[in-house]
């Protein structure tokens, strides 16, 4: 049986068959255009209840060091006046900064939200076409809060409906606060707190009431809200041009939005730059005050010297030996020079080392020092800037506090290393200047002292002019307030709206509108377990001797109507429609079967009750009396009597039959056998009386004996059964038979249950067992292919068979052909 199960199954997994999913469709063509139909309505609608966006865009240029204000700037790099070159992607980020974003909106006072009532949906007021102006005195920059406004066209109005996120109690909806509007507004007291309305200058009184609802963000909630709405992009990877759009209700507000952001941003960016020019001057304008000092007391050295030794121009004397050491002493002085600047350096990070002060940045001849400096500037103006917009127990400025501290080391450890090394070259120049000056015999004491003394006053006096030329510089570079962008397009776009995209939400309705009834249609086909076509028997050894189609046609009703079916003898003479011919075929192939075989009897049986043994029965008999030959039928359900019922219903019946001959009421069987109207040689023996032992009066002789003695009268005796493993009647009748007819409705028996008919077919239960397949739907795409699932099998016979002795049965043969 589990084989028989597994084989049944591939084959149903195999019967995917896409055109028949086209044909149940199609049948049901009804059901894609309601759902098409109800989901484009509700797509309208959603369209009709959407606020209808628009998209503004501006392109801007990231200078970098490739024009002429940049090459200027560059002049200045030495110093650390500028930021040197610019990453464009860091730009980006900076651009769409938090810190950026709220400014934007406390400059707009976007944190206010302004609607007017419109047909569909709520239309935003801003700009030019809000009239009033609301503030809520007091309000933490972070709460909610929200009240309707009804403008009179006296110049009074009325506030209501209030709420708010700081507030425990519940605000009645009933409280209203009443103003005037006026130039000088008036502060009205409501539940949120007391409020002004003031008129804009675009303000006009209307002839009938204006309502205006007013809802107060907090401003990181509109901050978050405006960021969402703003996209940056690069324009072209080769360019240095960013893209920046906005979609929003109002054009007017997304222009407004895209300028703020540019202009905070050239702001923010030139502070940057001041405030590192600021530190610089600071710092030059310290070292300037003490190299003066340091000079004039070297100036003031020489000249006590020469005043005490009475000493000429010595310069002339020793013109000669100077010139030896004069490239040696050029070095020198460049050297000590360097090494001032590096101490100087050194000195001032260690004095500032706790201040989170900026570092000047002197040209070095180490350029990986300088380098290191402006790196560790620039990453503490971006801690500042981020402590200015939240505070220093923030996770990032403790992180960037860290990586500080590891720079500044770093930094202090490059100067110490550098000091070294210059002193050493300086040691060794000295060492050689020395050895030089040994060779000078009788050079005066007084000419090493003055020519030493001269030395160290030149050095100064280049360090101070040094710093003065760069104190110039800078004053230079603060003054240069250029920007770092530059507007390529300005705010723009088009007047017709980018969102809701009616386009798509239409399409994607029809979509779903299709998607629903396939989906649906799929579902019921996969959920779909009933044996509907001989498809479904392909896993079955029994041999199909016929397909008898739906004797009816069904009217569509709703679901909770019954539907009619038409129950009558629909054999006709002379008729060739589609169930004639079944019927045809399948007397053609019983006569086949029984060829040159003595073979009359045959019963019909099924599992389910309501399968349609009693219709197919007498059609099958009025199919074969139209040859010529004569057919016995015989009711021989006698608990349900369901042929008998049939025949009632078609022509008077009596009350005796099979049950009251076999009981012995009735001496001569032929009492019992009537004759059906229209139909010469289709003779019937009906139930009779219900007894209340139908499984006895089966096992009495006298059935047998009465198979036996209308074998010689009739060409086919067809004994209409009850289903069988519900009631022994059937297997009692079958030992009189030669050949047993298995009913399969379509739509009633489950298709797990195929196995079990191979069982009884193997186990040769039933003699010569062969299947009709009946009420097969007519090919109109209904039943195509049902899907693979199987849920397991079993006999659950819950069809309300009624079975029992006495009276009140339920007739459902009468109605499930």
């Amino acid at each position: 049986m589990n084989n028989d199960n597994n084989i049944f199954n591939r084959q149903a997994e195999e019967d995917f068959n896409i055109k028949d999913i086209l044909f149940i469709c199609l049948s049901k063509w009804h059901w894609f255009l309601i759902s098409v139909i109800i989901c484009v309505g509700v797509a309208m609608y959603k369209i009709s209840k959407t606020h209808p966006t628009y998209t503004r865009y501006t392109d801007i240029l990231i200078k970098s060091g490739d024009d002429g204000m940049s090459a200027q700037m560059e002049r200045f790099a030495s110093l650390g006046t500028s930021r040197g070159g610019t990453t464009i992607f860091n730009e980006i980020y900076a651009l769409q900064s938090p810190a950026i974003i709220y400014e934007v909106v406390r400059r707009l006072n976007l944190d206010m939200n302004y609607d007017g009532e419109g047909t569909f949906h709520n239309r935003v007021l801003y700009g030019s076409n809000l009239p009033i102006k609301a503030t809520i005195v007091g309000i933490h920059e972070n709460d909610y809060a929200a009240f309707k406004l009804t403008l009179h066209p006296d110049g009074t109005y009325t506030a209501n409906e209030f709420g708010c996120s700081y507030s425990d109690e519940e605000i009645d909806s009933e409280i209203s606060a009443k103003g005037r509007l006026s130039v000088v507004p008036d502060t009205i007291s409501t539940p949120i707190g007391k409020i002004t309305i003031s008129p804009t200058k675009y303000y006009s009184p209307k002839n009938e009431d204006q309502v205006i609802y007013v809802t107060r963000y907090g401003i990181y909630g509109a901050a978050g809200m405006y960021s969402g709405m703003l996209s940056f992009s690069l324009k072209d990877e080769n360019a240095d041009i960013i893209t920046i759009s906005m979609t929003d209700r109002s054009t007017q507000r997304a222009t407004d939005v895209l300028n703020a952001v540019i202009a905070v941003y050239n702001e923010r960016w030139i502070d940057d730059k001041n405030q590192m020019a600021e530190h610089t001057s600071l710092f030059i304008e310290g070292r300037l005050k003490t190299i003066a000092r340091e000079l004039e007391n070297v100036d003031s050295k020489i000249s006590d010297y020469k005043s005490q030794n009475l000493l000429p121009d010595v310069n002339a004397a020793t013109t000669m030996y100077m010139e030896r050491n004069e490239d040696i002493n050029k070095e020198i002085i460049s050297l000590r020079n360097e090494l001032s600047i590096t101490q100087y350096i050194l000195e001032y990070i260690n004095e500032n080392i706790s201040n989170n002060q900026i570092i000047p940045v002197l040209q070095l001849q180490n350029g990986g020092i300088s380098a290191q400096i402006s790196e560790y500037n620039f990453n503490l103006m971006q801690r500042n800037s981020l402590i200015s917009d939240s505070s220093e127990e923030n996770p990032l400025v403790k992180d960037m506090d860290n990586a500080l501290i590891a720079m500044r080391a770093a930094i202090i450890s490059s100067i110490e290393n550098e000091i070294k090394i210059l002193g050493k070259r300086i040691a060794a120049l000295d060492k050689e200047v020395a050895q030089t000056n040994d060779n000078i015999a009788k050079n005066p004491l007084q000419s090493k002292f003055l020519a030493s003394e001269s030395r160290n006053q030149s050095v100064k006096e280049q360090l101070y002019l040094f710093l003065l030329q760069k104190r110039e510089e800078n004053e230079l570079s603060k003054a240069f307030t250029a920007y770092n962008t530059r507007v390529i397009t300005p705010p723009s776009g088009s007047l017709a709206p980018t969102g809701p995209n009616s386009r798509k939400t239409y399409m994607i309705a029809f979509a779903i509108g299709l998607l629903i009834p396939t989906a649906l249609i799929l579902l019921q086909q996969f959920m779909d377990t009933k044996i509907r076509t001989r498809k479904d028997l392909q896993g079955t050894r029994v041999p199909i001797i016929g397909e008898i189609p739906l004797s009816y046609r069904k009217k569509r009703k709703l679901p909770w109507q019954k539907r009619d079916e038409k129950l009558e003898i629909v054999v006709k003479n002379g008729n060739r429609n589609i169930i004639n011919e079944a019927f045809r075929v399948l007397r053609t192939n019983i006569e086949f079967m029984f060829k040159n075989n003595n073979k009359q009897v045959l019963i019909v049986t099924s599992f389910n009750p309501g399968s349609g043994k009693s219709f197919n029965t007498i059609n099958l008999g009025a199919s074969i009396v139209l040859k010529g030959k004569k057919v016995l039928l015989i009711d021989g359900d006698m608990r349900h009597a369901s042929l008998t019922s049939f025949i009632n219903s078609y022509m008077k019946c009596p009350k005796t039959g099979l049950s009251n001959y076999l009981a012995g009421l009735v001496e001569d069987a032929n009492d019992c056998i009537i004759k059906v109207d229209n139909y010469n040689n289709l003779h019937v023996i009906p139930s009779g009386t219900i007894p209340p032992n139908p499984t006895e009066l089966l096992e009495d002789s006298r059935f047998a004996a009465l198979i036996e003695n209308m074998r010689n009268k009739y060409d086919y005796i067809i004994i209409d059964c009850p289903p069988i493993d519900i009631v022994a009647d059937t297997g009692i009748i079958e030992k009189s038979a030669d050949h047993t007819i298995f009913v399969v409705r379509s739509g009633l028996l489950e298709r797990n249950m195929v196995p079990e008919i191979n069982n009884l077919y193997d186990e040769h239960r039933f003699k010569d067992m062969s299947l009709i397949i009946n009420g097969i739907e007519h090919a109109d795409g209904r039943y195509g292919y049902r899907g693979s699932y199987r849920y397991g099998y079993g006999y659950g016979y819950g069809y309300g068979y009624g079975y029992g002795y006495g009276y009140g049965y339920y007739n459902d043969e009468d109605k499930k052909k």
